[in-house]
């Protein structure tokens, strides 16, 4: 099975109020070599309000993000998802693609009606390389070259990490130039260690990634918060129903002191640091290693850990104890659609509408926007008639959309949205003026002269 390298520039790093303005991928073989490579960009929906940061960032100009030439945020994804599902089953990865770009990803789906789950379904699976590099900053130091950053410590971001490696990325930010400069790094990972990256391919699986936790009596488990990595001896004592989790326990933390805890002592422990029991992400690419890759971890040998592991494990009602005080309380449901992507699954009926819907016209389409069972997909619908062909929709409908997105757009009769609104992206835009380069500034005196026109489109609906 192949790779599909990719990347999203984006108005901003919500992800699920922010928009994808341009997506870049590369198909490559098992080997790296290229296959195929497509781009695409699209103008800004106009319900969003673009980060001044982000635009910054990635030089995007607001005339060009309005562009009326360039698709709408809908064309532009029907293409994305034809693409990628031509190009599966494949390996998914990127950059940070498991923290950011994949939920973009998915909520831009959503948004248009496709499937969400593209990345991880139907044969396909995902990984980062990013989770992998900042692992062998640990487990094989040398592999790669990893600068210094501002802070003085190791720095991982690509526009760093690829040009001191290597890579020319004096494009950096844009789309495609990412995705380059993410199989150019690959390629050094596959070649310097190429167990690590066989161990990324294997556990790209979910299945491959709870085997391994079942055939292992103990394994380390390589994770990274805020940038730092860290490392966990683990034996897995149970799963978590509601997740594609593991529960696995940390050999570290002596299992006396939890067993004398009553159920709510035992709660409240769980919770704090060193946790005793870790949850494993099986369907994220762990990164783990037998614990015979260290011959010691922590002052212990392999040996010593499965030791431990075999006394948690024949320890039953321990493990139970554990897992259930594990158990998570169920979210409340949230407010807006956009929040709503994993509340439930669209029923077979529904799937088929939504074909009908990309297949059929515009007129068509605002008939079966109406026609949804379920009530996000029908909210969703409505949306993308309202952007494309307004004077098709109801009036009331048409009158509540228009409405419902001036007062997201201006914050009105909402006490802390959650998304960027045009007077805080202007009061953001204001700031950053303060100390930028003329090329920024440019950008940033442009995209107030937009907010202010914003407000002004907005202000005739909050009467």
């Amino acid at each position: 099975m192949g790779f599909v390298f990719y990347d999203v520039e984006t108005t901003g790093i919500d992800h699920a109020f922010d928009q994808i303005l341009q997506f870049a991928a590369i198909l490559t073989d098992p080997d790296l070599n290229e296959l195929d490579r497509f781009e695409v960009r699209c103008r800004l929906l106009p319900h969003v309000v673009p980060s001044p940061g982000a635009l910054a960032v990635t030089r995007v100009p607001i005339a060009r993000a309005t562009d009326p030439a360039l698709p709408s945020h809908y064309e532009m994804i029907c293409t994305v998802a034809d693409r990628l599902c031509g190009w599966s089953p494949s390996i998914f990865l990127g950059w940070n693609t498991l923290g950011f770009d994949e939920h973009l990803l998915r909520q831009a789906l959503y948004q248009c009606l496709h499937p969400p789950y593209l990345t991880n379904t139907n044969g396909n699976s995902r990984t980062d390389l990013l989770k992998l590099c900042r692992a062998l900053g640990v487990v094989r130091p040398g592999v790669l070259v990893v600068p210094t950053g501002d802070n003085g410590k190791p720095s991982y971001k690509l526009d760093r990490l690829a040009p001191a490696n290597g890579f020319d990325h004096s494009n950096a930010h844009d789309a495609l130039a990412d995705v380059e400069a993410t199989i150019h790094v690959a390629r050094i990972v596959r070649d310097r260690a190429p167990e690590h990256w066989s161990d990324t391919v294997r556990f790209s699986q979910k299945t491959a990634a709870v085997a391994f936790t079942d055939e292992e009596p103990a394994f380390v488990l390589t994770e990274s918060y805020f940038g730092k990595p860290y490392q966990y001896a683990l034996t897995k004592i149970g799963a978590e129903p509601s997740s594609a989790n593991v529960l696995a326990y940390d050999l570290d933390i002596d299992p006396d002191v939890l067993r004398a805890l009553d159920v709510e002592a035992l709660t409240a422990r769980l919770r704090r640091s060193p946790k005793p029991v870790r949850r494993v992400a099986t369907n994220a690419c762990p990164v783990m290693s037998t614990v015979d890759a260290f011959p010691l971890f922590h002052g212990l040998t392999p040996d010593q850990l499965r030791s431990r592991a075999a006394v948690i494990q024949s320890d039953v009602a321990l493990c139970r104890r554990l897992c259930a005080a594990m158990e998570r309380e169920p979210y409340p449901e949230p407010d807006h659609v956009e929040q709503r992507i994993h509340s439930g699954f669209a029923t077979n009926a529904d799937k088929a509408r939504m074909r009908a819907f990309h297949s059929a016209g515009w007129p068509d389409r605002a008939q079966i926007a109406a026609t949804f069972e379920d009530a996000r997909l029908e909210e969703l619908a409505h949306r993308l008639v309202f952007h494309h062909a307004p004077d098709l929709l109801p009036g009331e409908v048409r009158a509540h959309i228009a409405v419902e997105f001036a007062r997201r757009m201006t914050g009105h009769g909402h006490d802390e949205p959650p998304w960027l609104t045009l007077a805080a992206a202007d009061e953001e835009a204001l700031a950053m003026m303060a100390d930028c380069s003329p090329e920024e500034a440019a950008i940033l005196i442009d995209l107030r002269t937009h907010y202010a026109a914003e407000m002004g489109r907005c202000a005739p609906h909050l009467n």
